[in-house]
């Protein structure tokens, strides 16, 4: 084995004692795993999988998961989009011009659901780049965060319910219909903001109508 291969492999290696050893604290740890491989550290499985292999083996502390995996996350997130904040558009130097050009379209277009929606996609989706663009074009610092949590949550509380539901094939099950997910979630938010849009437009509409109107000027008769 070459010189790279084996510094490669040392990496890996150490990574994975790093994961097994967090692994151990159960909801502390995997928050401390989602924290490092959100931040940009990649971890071998990521918080997925001990997402997954935890509530397989304690399914009443799923929501406690859930929740440590996305505050961790959410964390790690945020850390990474300050940086490329900083940075500017240097932090995009690994981003295509074309990938970068279609995530500041989408984010101009679609501001946080252009996070959210991506942010509940399993690996392998490359949801890092998105994390740099909100950075760099300056997606306000808590419609990121906010965006960050909702999806997150979305996407731990799914994979705890598959655990609960299938054990460890949780994994290959979302692996093989993560798309779906994407299709469920973006019909989702859809039919939350239409609902809203309507929502808020059926009120302004009570509001102004129940104003009350100007009252016409009384004539002035001879003896005012």
């Amino acid at each position: 084995m070459n010189e790279p291969a084996l510094i490669l492999y040392g990496i890996k290696s150490s990574l994975q004692g790093l994961l097994d050893w967090l692994k151990a604290f159960g909801p502390l740890g995997l928050f401390g795993i989602s924290l490092v491989d959100s931040a940009g550290i990649p971890l071998p499985g990521g918080p997925d999988a001990v997402m997954i292999w935890l509530s397989a083996n304690t399914p009443t502390l799923m929501p406690l998961y859930a929740l440590a995996a996305t505050a961790g996350s959410a964390i790690g997130c945020t850390l990474l989009y300050l940086v490329a904040r900083r940075a500017g558009v240097a932090a995009l130097k690994r981003v295509t011009p074309a990938k970068r050009d279609r995530i500041e379209s989408l984010l101009g277009r679609y501001d946080m659901i252009a996070v959210m929606v991506p942010a509940v996609l399993p690996p392998p989706f490359p949801f890092k780049p998105f994390v740099l663009c909100a950075g760099v074009f300056r997606l306000k610092t808590w419609r990121f965060i906010t965006a960050i949590f909702i999806g997150r949550s979305v996407r731990f509380l799914i994979e705890g319910w598959l655990a609960i539901r299938f054990g460890e094939d949780a994994g290959r099950i979302i692996k093989q219909h993560g798309w779906k997910v994407l299709v469920a979630v973006v019909v989702l938010a859809a039919s939350g903001f239409t609902l809203s849009f309507f929502r808020t437009r059926a009120r302004r509409s009570k509001e102004l109508s129940g104003e009350e109107l100007p009252r016409e000027q009384e004539p002035v008769g001879p003896g005012s």
